[in-house]
């Protein structure tokens, strides 16, 4: 028995889990993308609310200070959730061209230990006709 079905099996595993880890970064790049467009509708309702009253006016000032800030740390965050992402996609690659690997091998071995069970059939029904030719010839039945 081959050893090949459990490195599939392994291999699927991994593959699975490069797909789930991918799915969780890929969930925060887009919490984060949300987050970003949560700060740019709050400055703006910010922006209006200090254009309508002088006291908030004077406020305003502290508020985006706070916010420029928040949005450089987000955009820090997603810089690196966008590395972490292209990471996780490299190694699905790989994990996805390992498993071919071992399925591709695993097929070649199930083809030609089929080929090597057809020859062997052929064989007995080969020895089975040429002593029937054999004991019709020699008159043996």
């Amino acid at each position: 028995m081959s050893a090949l079905p459990s490195l599939i099996r392994l291999h699927r595993w991994q593959l699975d889990e490069r797909r789930r880890e991918l799915a969780t970064l890929e969930d925060l790049a887009q919490k984060l993308a949300e987050e970003r467009l949560r700060l740019d509708a709050e400055d703006a309702r910010e922006q209006r609310a200090a254009l309508a009253s002088p006291e908030a006016a004077r406020g305003y000032a502290g508020y985006a200070k706070g916010l420029i800030d928040r949005r450089r740390k987000l955009a820090q965050s997603a810089a690196e959730v966008a590395q972490q992402v292209a990471q996780a996609r490299d190694a699905l690659s790989d994990a996805f061209q390992e498993v071919k690997r071992y399925e591709i091998a695993e097929a070649n071995r199930l083809r030609v230990d089929g080929e090597r069970e057809q020859k062997r059939q052929q064989r007995v029904l080969d020895d089975l006709g040429t002593e029937g030719f054999r004991r019709r010839s020699t008159g043996a039945e």
